[in-house]
């Protein structure tokens, strides 16, 4: 049975007595629409941890968008029926007056990682989602926290937040979950119509090409080889397809010149926007 708390001071209490019976917290931060994915990052938190807490919050000041906050799904009462069958201990979720008593005007510097693929067409996200995996931190002071690496780059923003402010957490990258098609799993799929549906795992299958084929063309030439993949179906309009160091998330010439490449692609299929990753080497 999983604990449902919706207030700071309830999880503090709650999580006092964790603390003295010395078990691990695994932490997993979500926006809710639990899906496949999500669940997995909860088993995961569980094979390494005696306490999973999950978060259910859908994170206002991460939407440049206000449209997309709005359609945002919100399915809190199904979302704790699935995480019955999971590790899940305890379930957070609170509301945005609780999470924000008063605006937040902290300021956010990621070493650049947030100017590029999604800071440039979402301006402001990856401050928002700084701020509120920081406070989320803050309030449940986990031994780990996992996140999908489907969000490529918020993953590397994390990762660059907890290293510069000291952040006393281990960041697990788990594995972008896929549905049987190759569609990475995303609660924005429930937007998707079954036209839609059906479109949408040619973004996968244009990153596999790009996996099989990169070596014959640079990388800028594989940008543009997946983006003519990709909008060979006229319902797919590609915001950017980004061939990047994986570490810094920044653009190169030539293959040899880093050791680890990743492509990160944002695609819109009618409204709703999907991203997707796939790494090279």
């Amino acid at each position: 049975m999983n604990i449902l708390l919706h207030t700071i001071a309830d999880v503090s209490k709650y999580l006092a007595e964790v603390r003295r019976s010395g078990k691990s917290i695994g932490f997993v931060p979500t926006m809710g629409a639990l899906h496949e994915g999500h669940l997995e990052l909860v088993r995961a938190a569980g094979r390494e941890n005696l306490e999973v807490i999950v978060c259910i919050f859908v994170n206002p000041i991460q939407f440049n968008n206000p449209e997309d906050l709005k359609k945002y799904p919100r399915t809190l009462d199904s979302d704790i029926a699935k995480l019955g069958n999971t590790p899940c201990t305890m379930v957070f979720a609170p509301s945005a007056e609780e999470m924000y008593p008063e605006p937040d005007l902290t300021e956010m510097e990621f070493g650049g990682l947030e100017d590029v693929m999604e800071g440039k067409f979402r301006p402001g996200h990856f401050r928002g989602v700084g701020i509120v995996v920081k406070k989320l931190f803050e309030i449940i002071q986990p031994d780990k926290a996992y996140f999908g690496e489907k969000d490529f780059q918020q993953l590397a923003i994390i990762k660059h937040m907890v290293k510069q402010q000291n952040i006393p957490v281990i960041i697990i990258p788990c594995a972008t979950v896929r549905e049987e098609d190759g569609l990475a799993m995303s609660s924005r799929n429930q937007r998707l119509n079954e036209t839609e549906r059906n479109i949408a795992p040619a973004i996968y299958r244009s990153l596999l090409k790009a996996l099989e084929n990169h070596q014959w063309f640079t990388p800028e030439g594989l940008e543009k080889m997946i983006i003519g993949e990709i909008e060979q179906f006229p319902e797919l309009k590609v915001e950017y397809v980004s061939v990047v160091d994986a570490e810094t998330l920044l653009p190169f010439s030539e293959w040899e010149e880093v050791q680890h490449a990743v492509v990160c692609v944002a695609v819109y299929l009618g409204e709703v926007r999907l991203i997707d990753n796939i790494r090279l080497y």
